[in-house]
This record gives C-alpha cells, sequence and structure tokens, in this order.
C-alpha cells in the first residue's frame, strides 16, 4: 500500500455514487470495485454517496439493496450512509438546502442565468441547427438577457429553468486512463442545473457534494466522460466562490462494459444484474476477482487473485481504456477456482443456503450434514457456482432420484437391464466399506457384458442418483448406502421391463 495524494498535498478521497434505482448492475459494481481497490491502495477514503435527488424513479427499497449488495461484495466505505462522517449527509436528498444556497450564489456571481426557452423553442432551434451541419446544444438565447426582458417573459407566465455558464474557451484535462483530451466551447453549450420547479439536476448536485466533500479522484464509466469538461468548469465557479476546497479533482474514466452483439452492457441483459449472481451461488471474491479484469489486470499471465494482491498492485493508471468484453463463461470459471481454493469448512458453510433452502427439493428430515459433509470434499471440485450443489447431492436426500430423461435416454440402451442386474448382483455381494471395492464389482459386470467401466457405470449412475453426470459414482454409493442403491437399481429395472 503506497500512501497517495492527489494534486497538491490532499490524501486520496474517492467516492462511489449510484442512483437507487432498481436493482444493482455488475457495471455498477466494476466502478464501486475500481475506487474502492484504489482508497484501499492509497491509503485514502472512500466515500459512499447516495444521488436520489429523482424522487419519481429512486426508491427506499433500492437504496437498501445498495447497502445490502456493497455489505455482500466486502466493499467497506469509510464515510457514508450508516457511517456519517464530517460531510453528513450523504444522501443527497437531505442536502436541498445546500444546492439552493449555491445555485442562489452561482446566479449571483453570474455563473448561471435563468432560461425561459419553452420546450418546442428548444427544440425547434436544435432541428435548424442539426440541417445547418452546426452543433445542436444550447444556443445561448437567454444568456444576456435584460431586466425588460426577464420582467416580459414573467408577465407572459412563463417559467424558467437556470443554466450555468460556460466558458467561451476550450477545456483541457489529463485523463488518468485515456490521457489529455481536450473539449471545443461549440461543442459544450450552457446546460441546465435547476429545473422550472427549482429542483437541483445531476448536473449540478454532483460537482457541489464532490467539492463540498473534498472528493480529489473521480473514477467513473466512460459513458459520463461528455460531461466532464461541464463539470470542470462548475468546480472552477465553485472555488472563485470560496465553495469547497477549490482543487478541481483528478478524472478517471473506466472503459464500456459490452455485451452481446458488440453493444454496452446494459441493465436489461441478464447478465448485468448483480442479483442473478448472488441468486446462482456466486462468491463475491470470485465475482469481482473477474469484475476487476474488466479493464484491469494483475499481471498479463495470472487471472486469478486474491482481493488483497488487487488492492496491493491496483493503480488507476494502469486501467486499460479500450472497451471490455463480458464473458459468462470465464465469470464462471473463475468463480469455480475460488471454490475450489475456499478452505473446506468454509465451502461447507457457503452451501448451507442452498441445502436448507425453502425450495430445496428435499423434504427438511431428510436431510444429513453428515452424509453431505462426507461427499462435500468431491463437491468442491466440480461446483461451478454454490447453487450447483442442489443438483450435486440430491439424490442422497430424495426418497427416489430426480429422473432426468435425457440422462435416460442416452445411458439405458439395449442390454442396460442385462447389465443393471449383473452389476446389481455384484455389488449386493461386495465390500460396502469401500469405494473401490464398488468400483470393481461394476467393472466386473461390464466385463461379463463386454463394456468398459465407463459403458458400465453410466446405467448404474443413472438409475441411482437420476442424471449422467455427477459426483464420482462409487464414492456416492458408499454414503448413500447398500439398501437404497439396491432398490434403486431394482426401479430402474422395473421401468426398463
Amino acid at each position: 500500500m503506497t500512501n497517495a495524494t492527489a494534486t497538491g498535498d490532499a490524501p486520496v478521497r474517492v467516492r462511489f455514487c449510484p442512483s437507487p434505482t432498481g436493482n444493482p448492475h455488475v457495471g455498477m459494481v466494476r466502478t464501486a470495485l475500481f475506487n474502492w481497490a484504489y482508497a484501499r491502495h492509497t491509503g485514502g477514503t472512500l466515500v459512499f454517496r447516495i444521488e436520489d435527488t429523482d424522487a419519481a424513479r429512486d426508491s427506499e427499497e433500492s437504496y437498501e439493496q445498495l447497502l445490502d449488495a456493497m455489505r455482500w461484495l466486502g466493499l467497506d466505505w469509510d464515510e457514508g450512509p450508516e457511517l456519517g462522517g464530517p460531510h453528513a449527509p450523504y444522501r443527497q436528498s437531505q442536502r436541498m438546502e445546500i444546492y439552493a444556497d449555491v445555485a442562489r450564489k452561482l446566479l449571483d456571481g453570474g455563473y448561471a442565468y435563468p432560461c425561459y426557452c419553452t420546450a418546442e423553442e428548444l427544440e425547434e432551434r436544435r432541428e435548424a441547427a442539426r440541417k445547418a451541419g452546426r452543433p445542436s446544444g444550447y444556443d445561448g438565447t437567454c444568456r444576456t438577457l435584460t431586466g425588460e426582458q426577464i420582467a416580459a417573459y414573467e408577465a407572459e407566465g412563463r417559467s424558467h429553468v437556470v443554466r450555468f455558464r460556460m466558458p467561451d474557451e476550450p477545456i483541457t484535462f489529463t485523463d488518468l486512463v485515456r490521457g489529455e483530451i481536450t473539449f471545443q466551447p461549440e461543442n459544450v453549450s450552457d446546460y441546465g442545473i435547476l429545473r422550472a420547479n427549482g429542483a437541483p439536476l445531476y448536473t449540478l448536485v454532483n460537482p457541489v457534494d464532490d467539492a463540498l466533500m473534498e472528493i480529489t479522484h473521480v473514477l467513473r464509466g466512460e459513458d459520463l466522460l461528455s460531461s466532464t469538461p461541464r463539470q470542470i468548469a462548475l468546480y472552477r465557479a465553485l472555488a472563485e466562490l470560496g465553495i469547497g476546497t477549490g482543487r478541481v479533482p483528478e478524472f478517471g474514466h473506466l472503459p464500456y462494459v459490452m455485451g452481446e452483439g458488440n453493444k454496452k452492457l446494459s441493465k436489461r441483459d441478464p447478465q448485468s444484474s448483480l442479483n442473478m449472481y448472488r441468486e446462482q451461488g456466486f462468491l463475491p471474491e470470485g465475482l469481482l476477482n473477474y469484475l476487476s479484469l474488466l479493464g484491469w489486470s494483475l499481471s498479463e499471465d495470472r487471472d486469478i487473485f486474491s482481493m488483497d494482491e488487487m488492492v496491493a498492485a491496483f493503480d488507476i493508471h494502469d486501467v486499460n481504456g479500450n472497451p471490455a468484453r463480458f464473458d459468462l463463461k470465464k465469470c464462471e470459471a473463475i468463480n469455480a477456482t475460488h471454490l475450489r481454493e475456499l478452505p473446506l469448512k468454509d465451502f461447507i458453510a457457503a452451501c448451507e443456503p442452498w441445502l436448507h433452502a425453502p425450495h430445496a427439493p428435499w423434504a427438511p428430515e431428510n436431510f444429513s450434514q453428515a452424509a453431505f459433509e462426507e461427499l462435500a470434499p468431491l463437491a468442491q471440485t466440480r461446483l461451478t457456482v454454490l447453487s450447483d450443489v442442489t443438483a450435486n447431492v440430491d439424490f442422497l436426500f430424495l426418497d427416489e432420484p430426480v429422473r432426468d430423461e435425457k440422462s435416460w435416454q442416452k445411458a439405458m440402451k439395449e442390454g442396460s437391464d442385462a447389465l443393471l442386474r449383473t452389476a446389481r448382483a455384484k455389488l449386493e455381494s461386495a465390500d460396502w466399506s469401500s469405494a473401490e471395492a464398488l468400483k470393481e464389482a461394476v467393472l466386473a459386470a461390464g466385463e461379463e457384458h463386454g463394456l468398459k467401466l465407463g459403458k458400465a457405470q453410466a446405467p448404474v449412475r443413472v438409475a441411482v442418483t437420476g442424471r449422467t453426470v455427477g459426483l464420482p459414482l462409487f464414492e456416492s454409493l458408499q454414503v448413500l448406502g447398500k439398501e437404497p442403491t439396491l432398490r434403486r437399481i431394482d426401479a430402474a429395472l422395473t421401468a426398463l421391463s
């Protein structure tokens, strides 16, 4: 860990500031992760701020989901909800007086002005600009209104928004990911900071909070890059008004996360929902490990690492600006590796929510913790996600196995009944204290029918477990026990006849 500082001598302060609108998504998690890792790497501070000024879209349920998601992921924060801090409150809905005061100062200082243009007038002028090949942003009609003009608009009963006055000069900054970027004034028009009803917009509240909360680094998605020159201009205006630290934060814009068909991963894509990963049983560290690779890497030849290792190595300057493709298969493979690396007792504990879930396919009284723990070391080597445990061990706790029709058709070929009868006889006389002895019994049955072990064990596996794939067969038979195994083979023979 290093004690890096921002421009000047201020310790690093980053922020994660989601809006509570719907279920958390993986793009949001990637942003939270990179901010968290940078704060921890530099010995800085992570500010968790809730941007909930949109009453029509924000909800208390989503707010609680955000906090729960951060706790589940293990991404702790230093200031914010539940913890408080020197810049409280950390929910924008509780900071409205602050924004109203800043807006007044911007208006009084000439940094902002009232705009009385109607929506129809704005669209008409935008369309004319587009047809003429000019930038279609706001054209500054109300920039220099006289007192008489304002009075006339007011007399008409027109409402007004408040716009920030952009400087008539290029704005250049050095992006921590993308290098030097310049925006020309004709491409960054004056923008609204207050709605007609006086409600503050994101364009005002976000930079105001950054200034007052002394944020030194803004690490966020590439989709917000176009708003950066507007915010830099506002930071400078706030500094001139003596609001905040007077420092413009450094910016780093994280690469797009792409989904199917070279399209940006959206909230509508199933693989974007954090809830999906939780429900399927991804480990937080497995998911975070994968998400960290969407724009960054520990080294060229290493994809698997802990969050401690990420924190030790993470530098925002190492983030790649190229779009990152979301690969669910790779995400699953990385999670599977993290599952394998868990201490056995932790793996067993992690499986508990699925083993004792209300929708588990077995009756609670049929579940045996001892039987599960016998097979847990084998299950740990085969699961991709924790929810896979149900299909791997359900045969232990059901009166009859779940019969998978595809598995049945694949395994129960012509002659399977004869093979099963021979295997049953040899299993009945086998030594059930040894999984190897059970294997030898099925191997011998196969040899009598001219079959190698793989072909011979398939009908036995489907008869006993219901599926062609699963945990190692002979250890499974041993844990299930002799009588249940023979009874299931008998039931399969009846079905075949």
